[in-house]
Formats: C-alpha cells, structure tokens, sequence
C-alpha cells in the first residue's frame, strides 16, 4: 500500500497568503481524503489564528521580513538560518511529494531547498505583479500558478513558459456560498437592509477605515448598514467611531466566515489584493477598490485595473488622507448604493 501524499504549502503572514493555501488543500482532500497539507507558515499570530480551525497540520518558521536597517537585516540573517535548518529537518522526516510556495518571505525557503533536493515546486501568484520572492522562486520552480494573463507581462522570457493562468484558489464555502438570510443571522446584521462591506483584509486597513467613518459622517443612508472588517489592531477605534454617527452598523476586528460577508453583501469598499479580487468576482460583489498606496510597485493598483477594465469595479486611489478619500469616495459610493442599475 503506498504512503498517502504528503504537501507543504509554505507562506504566511496574511491572510491574502495563507487564504489560496487553504483552498488548494480542500481542493487535494476532496479528491484524496489521505491526503496530508502541512502549512509551513510564519509566527504571526494572524496565521494561528487563520489556520487552527483549518484542522491542517502547520510549523511556524521563525523567517521574519528583511528591512532595510543594520539590525533589521541582522535579524532577518539569523531568522532565514534558523528557517533554514528547519525546512531541512521538516524535508527530511517528512519528506514532502510537492512544495507549492503561497508567496512571500516565508514561502522562499521551502520552495527553494525542495528544488534543490528535486522535489516537484511550485508557486501561487495571484498579484498581477509577482512579488521578489516569487520573481526569485520562479528561476528554480517547475510551474507558476497565476490569476491573471496580464502576469505574462511582468516576468522575463526564461519564466514565461512556465506561466499557468489557474485564476487565484479560493476556500470551497465562498465558491458555494450560504443564502443571504442565512449569512446576516450569522453575522449579526438585519437580512432586510441593503449592506455595505468595508474590509482592509485579514489585517485591516487604516486608511480605508479613516476614509469610511469621515463619509459616513456626511451621509444618511437609506436602507442600507454597514458591516465594518476593521482589523484586530484597529476595531476599538473603528467602534469608537461609529458612536459618533447615526448609521446602521455592525463593526467587526476579524473573521474567517468571508462566504458569510460576501454573501450578505451589496456593495464593498475593499483593498485590492489578490484573495479580494478573487473573491470579490467569484461571489459577484460589485466593489469600489482602494489598493494599499505604501508598496513602490503599487501592485494592487494593477489587480484593482484587472477588475476595472472587467466592468466589476470602480478604482478610487487611496491618497492617505481621511477627508480628500471621503471627499473623493462619496459621489461613487452614493452613485452605486442608489442606483441599483450601475451595481
């Protein structure tokens, strides 16, 4: 009788990471139920959080990110050598059949030392535009998983043979999502009020979160609450704000039911990473997108166009400043929650 398959799915510290990860190990134990995914993520507690109720074996890496300071390279060295030695030791008793690295730092690693070995690799890229890790993984990986054809566009000649446009997996209760009255008993809303989703993702945005609360303040809304993904880190402040204004809303730090949000969704105020831009199309929740303004490839910026030139959503550029957002998210936002057509 042969060994069941053993994958290490290796990546973390965001949900945008971890949440494509996830689908593809449902995805290999609805086919094989011996199947064993072993996530090999970082010490983040985000990734605890997110995968514990997976019931997926995962070992936290001690990788940490570089940053360009004397101890901040320091400590990156000391924690890529500790990763080292422990992609090492998990590679020999475990002894993988696949890698598949789900992106960034914590994905390098393992992707990199399986290759070696000859071990089969691969990598998720759902950005449009591939991050450093992936640019650097795609050299020694024997497939590159994407969500977008307009990746082609963003790797040189030696990886573009080994581009599959896949799309970006996402978890099995979001592809058949629950009914709508359903998902709002769950969430705590009311099924009979339209519902605007805010979400930064899995760690919240700040920025969005400032730009909604300004709006909000100068609106009335009619027939329609707000339920409010703030972010463990930013959800008192979030509360806090909401006292402050006569709107429906329910504020919520985080949860891992997002088939339960999109599917009482009517209208979203999101980032645009790629586990979002997924989402968001495979459930059919007209968006209006802000991507995260502090990366220099501005890569959300790219995936939120993929939507735009789709007709999916509306692009409004996150300038970092709570009042010139609203100012700008208004007329769009009003445009889209009242008349239903443009949704």
């Amino acid at each position: 009788m042969s060994e069941p398959l053993t994958i290490f799915l290796a990546g973390g510290g965001t949900g945008g990471h971890l949440y494509p990860g996830i689908a593809v190990a449902e995805a290999l134990r609805a086919i094989d139920p011996t199947v064993r995914p072993v996530f090999l993520c970082t010490e983040r507690e985000i990734d605890r959080v997110i995968l514990t109720p997976t019931g997926f074996d995962f070992v936290p890496q001690p990788i940490v990110p570089p940053v360009t300071s004397v101890g901040g390279l320091l400590r990156f060295y000391k924690s890529w050598r500790e990763t080292k030695d422990l992609v090492r030791q998990l590679l020999r008793e475990r002894r993988p059949n696949v890698v598949l690295g789900l992106g960034g730092y914590a994905a390098g690693v393992a992707v990199k030392k399986a290759a070696e070995r000859g071990i089969p690799t691969a990598v998720l890229n759902p950005d449009v535009i591939p991050g450093k890790a992936n640019q650097f993984l795609m050299k020694v990986v024997r497939a590159v998983c994407c969500q977008f054809e307009a990746t082609s566009r963003f790797v040189g000649s030696s990886s573009k043979a080994k581009l599959q446009v896949t799309g970006c997996p996402i978890r099995s209760d979001i592809a058949a999502p629950p009914g709508r009255d359903e998902a709002a008993k769950r969430l705590g809303i009311d099924p009979m009020l339209k519902t605007l989703v805010v979400t930064g993702a899995s760690l919240g945005a700040r920025t969005v979160n400032e730009a909604v609360l300004t709006l909000l303040g100068g609106m009335t809304l009619r027939g329609w609450q707000v339920l409010h993904l703030a972010g463990r880190e930013h959800a008192d402040a979030v509360r806090a704000g909401y006292r402050d204004l006569d709107v429906c809303s329910r504020v919520i730090d985080f949860t891992p039911g997002m088939a339960d949000v999109w599917a009482a969704s009517d209208l979203a105020i999101s980032r645009s990473g790629a586990s979002s831009c997924a989402e968001l199309t495979a459930c059919g929740v007209p968006s209006v997108l802000m991507p995260y303004p502090f990366h220099r490839d501005m890569h959300q910026r790219v995936n939120a166009e993929q939507l735009v030139d789709a007709g999916a959503a509306v692009l409004v550029d996150d300038d970092k400043d709570r009042a010139r957002n609203a100012a700008k998210l208004k007329p769009v936002v009003e445009g889209l929650m009242y008349d239903a057509d443009r949704r």
